[in-house]
């Protein structure tokens, strides 16, 4: 297994299949990985594998290193289509989270000015209200639920902080569709970590297929991110879902008015 960290605060940019040409913002470790969650097909691995680091930037780290490269790719006439926090774990668990947003959006203002700001989150902090007033500001948040069926939740995105996926969908539709839904398709077999059973995961089978497309007509997002595997997993044995089997899955929330992309391209 390969894992995937990000090495310093500021990344790229680099290009994104959803997003283009894209800045990365780290707030975790450099060399650690800190998480509320603990996904079973996390790019940077499991949460346990990586503690050897856990200092976070300051919101003086990312301003000073974020206007640095900001410059220099003005200089270099670099367009950057989004400034994207993502990085080794979940960007708004950091304590300073709303007061970086408010730093970064500063920064794009007066150097990066057609650039979005999007935020690729795991919907976990949803419940504080600064975290929410902070991603209501920016362009893209990109909010994750990855099941409506809390045991296949549980196993897909073992939650280790405080979690529950009521108060989540609470948390969402107080953004009033003014947000990006992300959800993950795959397949395999997982550990419930609160009952120790190892559960079937299939999420193309029609009770998780239904209960999803019930919570999109819900929340009514303005865009929906269905995406699959595309990197090694740290749990072995997982399996994509196919382009075709998603874009089937898509087609009655298409016919519905829903924007959708899968693993970004628009369906």
């Amino acid at each position: 297994m390969s894992t995937h960290l990000f090495e310093s605060i500021i990344v790229g940019p680099i290009h994104s299949r959803r997003l283009g040409t894209s800045l990365g913002i780290n707030l975790l470790p450099q060399r650690g990985k800190v998480c509320s969650f603990d996904c079973i097909y996390c790019e940077c691995g499991w949460n346990k594998e990586h503690k050897t680091d856990k200092k976070l930037p300051t919101e003086k780290d990312v301003k000073e290193q974020l206007t640095k490269r900001a410059q220099e790719l003005v200089k270099e006439g670099v367009k950057v289509d989004s400034i994207t926090f993502s990085g080794n774990g979940e960007p708004t668990i950091h304590p300073e989270f709303p007061k970086i947003i408010d730093t970064v959006l500063k920064i794009r203002n007066e150097h990066l000015p057609s650039a979005k700001i999007s935020v690729l989150s795991n919907s976990s902090m949803l419940w504080k209200e600064g975290v929410r007033e902070a991603l209501m500001k920016i362009d893209n948040p990109i909010l994750k639920i990855d099941s409506t069926i809390e045991k296949v939740l549980r196993c897909i995105n073992r939650p280790n902080q405080r979690y529950s996926l009521e108060e989540t969908i609470e948390s969402l539709k107080k953004f009033n569709g003014n947000f990006i839904l992300q959800t993950m398709f795959l397949k395999g077999s997982a550990e419930d970590p609160l009952t120790g059973e190892i559960v079937a995961l299939d999420c193309t089978e029609k009770e998780h297929v239904e209960g999803w497309k019930n919570l999109v007509r819900e929340l009514k997002p303005r865009q929906i991110m269905m995406y699959t595997l595309d990197r090694d997993t740290p749990l072995q044995g997982l399996k994509k879902v196919t382009i075709e089997e998603m874009k089937e899955i898509a087609q009655p929330l298409l016919a519905e008015g829903f924007k959708i992309t899968v693993n970004g391209e628009p369906v």
